[in-house]
């Protein structure tokens, strides 16, 4: 179904502007460490920061420019248990031309924010990437088999629904039919790919075409060209 492949590349899409939101953080937070400059800095206060299930707390950080100019820093990094206590000195890297955007020296005051974002990035590509290679490679070796295979006819058995299939609620169908293989008197169960409407009055004969490998019967493809085509 199309549905299948909009969630596939829109997972991508989604997931390669994370990992292009966490690279442009990664190349600002190098460009601003490489103009900072450093100071010491003393932790004043813990501001607590509540949502609905929990709290967090971040630092409050006053340091002094080497120009005299005092600045009181909050971090917008936030942890429960907090990371510092109050009286604690840290180290302070802050933008000399603007002594209000400042950092901690701490890895995760720095990169938290590229490491979540990368993180998120690449789970949201991988799912949406993943499901379309696999999508791909299923379609090609179901033309492959269109092409190459040997048709056979089975004989068709029923239309089920498919419940490890579920989409807005609903399970498609597939026609299922059997065939036994005359060389060694092996029986094979083929299933259709998804189909989402019901089949069932648009089968008007005993058989279904079964295109199978046949150095494996296993691999196959059921032809449901017979099928009209559902419109979204």
């Amino acid at each position: 179904m199309k549905a299948f492949s909009i969630f596939n590349y829109v997972f991508s899409i989604i997931g390669a502007c994370l990992l292009a939101g966490a690279i442009y953080l990664y190349i600002d937070k190098q460009a601003f460490l490489e103009k900072a400059e450093t100071t010491q800095g003393t932790v004043i206060e813990m501001i607590p920061k509540r949502s609905k299930d929990s709290t967090t707390y971040s630092p409050v950080v006053s340091f002094t420019t080497k120009s005299g100019q005092e600045i009181a820093y909050t971090s917008s990094t936030s942890s429960n248990p907090p990371s510092y206590n109050v009286g604690e000195n840290v180290q302070i890297f802050y933008d000399p031309a603007n002594p209000n955007k400042a950092e901690i020296n701490g890895f995760f005051s720095l990169w938290l924010g590229v490491i979540i974002l990368g993180f998120i990035g690449i789970v949201f590509f991988l799912i949406g990437s993943l499901g379309v290679l696999f999508r791909y490679l299923k379609n090609k070796k179901a033309q492959n088999l269109r092409e190459t295979g040997k048709p056979i006819s089975a004989k068709f058995t029923q239309v089920q629904l498919n419940t490890n299939q579920t989409l807005n609620g609903r399970n498609p169908f597939q026609i299922l039919s059997q065939w036994q293989d005359p060389k060694t008197d092996e029986l094979y169960v083929f299933k259709s790919e998804s189909i989402w409407f019901d089949p069932t009055e648009f089968v008007k004969t005993d058989t279904v075409r079964v295109f199978i490998d046949p150095e494996n019967p296993k691999d196959y493809v059921m032809d449901i060209s017979f099928l009209p085509v559902l419109k979204n």
